[in-house]
């Protein structure tokens, strides 16, 4: 049962995540950008299907492995985000194509550990891809907050900034890439 609750979950954020994915989200002043990862991975910690009791080793190299790649994901599709200021001051983001090759390279890599452990035997659940796409959505969380962060210094926009202000009045701030 433990693991139909976790399909539904990680179909359930995928589902999520890739429909906003290519619509603009208001980044805003967001204190906890890291909820939503927290809260996946106590999920796939209180079942027992991380790692294999059989194949401990190999299978905390794997599971390593897919963190690995969940942070490089979740950074990279941070980073390959467009973020622009609207004239009210907000911050929005939006994936590019760059982006699209960063989920596309992230996927294959995923399948490519899963494939690896099947092939030496090690049974992972899918706490171990909780695991993943937790670390994944933290990094691009992180990243996207460490960017706005920058932007808000760089163009002295903050929370209490009124509308019509002087970063607005030059037009919007738009990033592609790097802060």
């Amino acid at each position: 049962m433990a693991e139909l609750v976790n399909v539904l979950v990680i179909v359930a954020v995928v589902a999520l995540v890739v429909v906003r994915q290519f619509s603009a989200q208001r980044v805003g002043d967001r204190k906890r950008w890291w909820v939503l990862p927290v809260v996946l991975l106590v999920v796939a910690l209180r079942g027992d299907g991380a790692l294999d009791p059989r194949h401990e080793a190999l299978s905390v190299v794997i599971l390593g492995a897919s963190l690995v790649v969940g942070l490089v994901t979740g950074a990279g599709w941070g980073w390959t985000a467009r973020l622009w200021q609207a004239p009210d001051e907000t911050l929005w983001s939006r994936g590019t194509r760059a982006t699209v090759f960063v989920w596309a390279g992230g996927i294959m890599l995923r399948v490519a550990l899963a494939v690896t452990a099947v092939l030496l035997g090690v049974h992972q659940g899918t706490e171990a891809l909780l695991i993943s796409l937790a670390a994944m959505l933290f990094a691009r969380s992180g990243v996207l907050a460490l960017r706005a962060g920058g932007i808000r210094e760089q163009y002295g926009v903050t929370a209490a900034s009124p509308a019509g202000g002087a970063p607005s009045a030059a037009g919007p701030v738009m990033t592609k890439g790097g802060a």
